[in-house]
């Protein structure tokens, strides 16, 4: 599957960090992770925390697929808003789920600490405001519903929004403290070059054919016929997996998104914030360690890639239109602009846990903006698996929910 455009920025800004070969030969393993973005950077690092014999393949070089083009946001929000996901699946499981992202970017710090990670883990406040005045309402439930689970949130009218950021046009926010952003690509090679130290065998541009379940271990083949014998398989291959599993459980769609030139003095009020509006699709925005600013949006319906590139440009002008709306006296100088595929699922949350169809394996699957919190979480849901033991969102994250 093509999950982005040429060029993101984050392949061309980093370049090759680290270099892995591909599997040449028969191996066994205790955990076999399949997916080498950093969904299955995160994971092969817990697996070796955790002391198992662990192996990596991805199909790709490493990172190369949609964690080249991710935005990098961190935030405890999910797509779904709280008050609408407490009515969907209660609020204890709502509640959970939310607390589960807040926790997971504190834990990310640490992995970064650990790593001494040179990715540009910053931690950042976050401002959800409303585009369109009958939008307030609505967030005002919002807002109650998140102050009522306990988060460090304050309202904060039109008024001090233009004071603080500039931004023309809105109708008031939720200003949360907990948020962050990193270099998702340099911090999967970091995670992946750390835990290769330590016994981690990665393999990139190794593809799975096909698996066979024997008792107690999966017998993987490769496309170039060589076998791994794993006793555990963890897919963490994202938006690629709506092509392994059979039944929908999630929709495909197109993102865009784009990078200033360097403009460390005009992005100087929104060094602190990543931003996101109640359009649908909404806009998000954040600055770049380096003094960039970087924005996305214009969401269709597909993941076409032919038609998906085709649209960038047109995508590009759509946005910088709303760019000026928002930040009239802001001139925003494209530096990269790409495309990318993501996933929405039925209540805004991720696929982690077991499918009656892979005996043996576990899937950690992150979906829409929330994705890097969700492997995270992923990690110890993954870790408790291992363990046989119960992990209190399995409920709310299984398949067939």
């Amino acid at each position: 599957m093509d999950l982005k455009s040429n060029e993101p920025f984050w392949l061309v800004k980093n370049g090759i960090l680290h270099s892995y070969p591909s599997l040449k030969e028969t191996i066994e393993c205790e955990v076999l992770v399949i997916g080498g973005g950093i969904t299955g950077s995160l994971i092969a690092h817990q697996m070796v925390k955790d002391g198992y014999e662990t192996v990596l393949i991805d199909r790709r070089e490493i990172g190369n697929g949609s964690t080249s083009a991710t935005t990098s946001m961190l935030q405890y929000e999910i797509d779904v808003p709280l008050y609408e996901l407490i009515d969907q699946i209660g609020e204890e499981g709502a509640v959970k789920a939310y607390k589960a992202c807040s926790k997971s970017i504190d834990d990310l710090d640490k992995i970064t600490q650990e790593l001494n990670s040179e990715a540009g883990f910053e931690r950042k406040e976050s401002l959800y405001y409303a585009s369109k005045k009958k939008d307030v309402s609505w967030l005002k439930k919002e807002f109650e519903a998140r102050k009522n689970a306990g988060f460090n949130i304050k309202w904060i009218e039109k008024e001090e929004i233009l004071e603080r950021y500039e931004f023309e046009n809105t109708f008031g926010g939720i200003l949360s403290s907990q948020g962050a952003n990193v270099d998702a690509f340099h911090l999967a090679h970091e995670l992946l070059a750390f835990n290769s130290k330590k016994g981690l065998r990665v393999y990139d541009k190794t593809e799975m054919d096909s698996v066979e379940v024997k008792k107690g271990f999966n017998l993987v083949t490769t496309k170039t016929g060589q076998k791994i014998k794993a006793q555990k398989i963890i897919y963490a291959i994202g938006y690629e997996s709506a092509h392994l599993i059979k039944e929908k459980f999630v929709d495909l769609k197109s993102t865009f998104a784009m990078v200033s030139e360097i403009d460390e003095k005009g992005s100087e009020k929104l060094n602190n914030t990543l931003f996101w509006n109640t359009s649908d699709p909404y806009l998000y925005m954040r600055t770049t360690s380096d003094g960039r600013v970087l924005i996305g949006g214009g969401d269709e319906n597909f993941r076409d890639p032919e038609k998906r590139d085709a649209m960038i440009d047109k995508k590009e002008k759509e946005i910088l239109r709303d760019l000026k709306d928002l930040l009239p006296n802001y001139h925003f100088y494209t530096d990269f602009t790409w495309a990318g595929t993501f996933g929405e699922t039925k209540d805004g949350l991720p696929y982690i846990g077991e499918h009656k169809d892979f005996p043996n394996s576990y899937f950690v699957l992150g979906f829409g903006g929330n994705g890097i919190t969700f492997s995270v979480t992923g990690m110890e849901m993954a870790s408790a698996f291992m363990k046989n033991n119960n992990h209190p969102l399995t409920e709310y994250f299984k398949f067939g929910r």
